[in-house]
């Protein structure tokens, strides 16, 4: 009887999840009238957020909950960019898609909702003459009538774009990097335009660079490890190429996060205060421990955190390979696998602290970090690149500098035939 049960459970559990995650093939393509549907689970996530800044609303965010996530994964997983230069846009709706439920099961479970630092209700101070919030973010006048008309969507955007909890109470403790630029707003918006132009470029010209690697470069992907090659070049290429990624990630969500800094400053009039760098040098780390608490981004810091380190990091390898898995090639337990092994790396250099009584760090430490991230962690890019990350219409060629100009002028000045030298050497393979 308990294994008929079972069995039934599971089938109605796995007819659950494949109503709102269908097979590939049972994907709907994406046309120009209907991808204005991937719109539409922005506007219950944004009323739940607007719900999360007022007071009274537990039940109904709760009854909400899983309206917002059952339209978010099911909208994002069922859509499907069907070109193959187009796959990597599936698997960004895979991130958005876990993104917008994580945020809403974190806004439906706080019974309070929301609170700022110093607040006891949504909008109510515990200190009447302390309004501010910690002084992190600051709300715009709403002395003007169509500021105050839209002062419902400040509130939402505000709580949902709030990843790290700067001046929240979800917020307390949480590094903050140091922040390099004037907080003057013409001044910073300048010095965050330029930052966003800078990573625009190094991300371009990463990203261009990998696509002229064979099989990698290609929407169908590759390995990075060349098996035809010698032990030192097959390796030496595979750490290229996984540098170059890891440093595409970083410059783009830089970007990103610069974007987002400047509409959010430029036009909801949030103060530049609310806005530091999102990272804070991550390759000046000289702890694993420094790496992932301080110098990592912390944006999905409320996703992962569920109370121990292990469930952390195995949440983290989860987020990402989930989302993976809307690019229809599979579930590779690679990637959470990398992601969990971190947590007995951490645990590695607190025994060493523990019995040597030194923290990990200076040249040694850098060195440690870098053997844990670029030497194991070359199987987490191969994984991505054998499922098409390389080939994927990250910028359209129009608007890439790298490969309108930068590449074209290499080949032009390194060889009067037209051949790349980066082609040529890794062309031999």
């Amino acid at each position: 009887m308990w294994l008929r049960i079972y069995f039934e459970c599971r089938c109605i559990v796995l007819n659950v999840f494949r109503a709102l995650v269908p097979e590939p093939h049972e994907r709907i393509p994406i046309t120009g009238i209907n991808a204005l549907y991937l719109l539409f689970p922005l506007s219950p996530l944004i009323y739940m957020g607007y719900l999360a800044r007022r007071p009274y609303t537990f039940t109904l965010r709760l009854l909400l909950l899983p309206l917002v996530v059952a339209v978010a994964v099911g909208t994002y997983f069922r859509f499907m960019w069907t070109e193959p230069h187009h796959n990597i846009y599936n698997w960004g709706q895979g991130l958005l898609a876990e993104a917008i439920s994580a945020k809403a099961i974190d806004f439906a479970w706080r019974e309070e909702g929301m609170l700022k630092i110093g607040e006891v209700h949504p909008h109510v101070a515990r200190n009447p003459d302390n309004l501010k919030a910690n002084g992190m973010h600051e709300k715009p006048d709403t002395s003007n009538s169509a500021t105050s008309t839209l002062a419902w969507l400040y509130d939402a955007l505000e709580v949902i774009l709030s990843n790290r909890g700067l001046g929240w109470k979800f917020g307390i403790g949480i590094h903050v990097p140091r922040e390099e630029r004037s907080l003057e707003r013409n001044s910073f918006l300048f010095a965050t335009l330029i930052s966003f132009v800078g990573n625009y470029m190094i991300f371009d010209l990463l990203e261009s660079l990998i696509k002229l690697v064979p099989d990698v470069g290609t929407p169908h992907g590759g390995t990075i490890f060349k098996a035809e090659l010698p032990f030192f070049y097959r390796y030496a290429l595979s750490t290229a190429i996984h540098v170059a990624t890891g440093s595409c990630i970083l410059a783009g969500f830089t970007l990103f996060y610069d974007l987002i800094t400047i509409l959010a400053v430029l036009l909801l009039g949030s103060s530049p205060s609310a806005w530091p760098p999102v990272l804070d040098h991550p390759w000046q780390s000289d702890s694993l421990h420094i790496f992932w608490s301080k110098r990592w981004h912390q944006i999905f810091r409320e996703i992962f955190f569920f109370g121990m380190v292990f469930g952390t990091f195995i949440g983290s390898g989860l987020y990402h390979e989930c989302a993976a898995y809307a690019l229809g090639r599979g579930f590779d337990t690679i990637v959470p696998l990398f992601f969990a092994l971190q947590a007995p790396l951490l645990l590695c250099e607190k025994a060493w602290r523990k019995y040597t009584g030194y923290r990990v760090g200076g040249l040694y430490g850098r060195l440690w970090v870098y053997f844990c991230i670029i030497i194991l962690g070359q199987p987490l890019s191969n994984s991505w690149h054998r499922r098409g990350l390389g080939g994927g219409l990250m910028l359209p060629p129009s608007l890439s500098p790298a490969r309108q100009f930068i590449i074209p002028s290499f080949r032009h000045s390194l060889n009067a035939t037209g051949t790349d030298i980066l082609e040529f050497m890794v062309g031999s393979i």
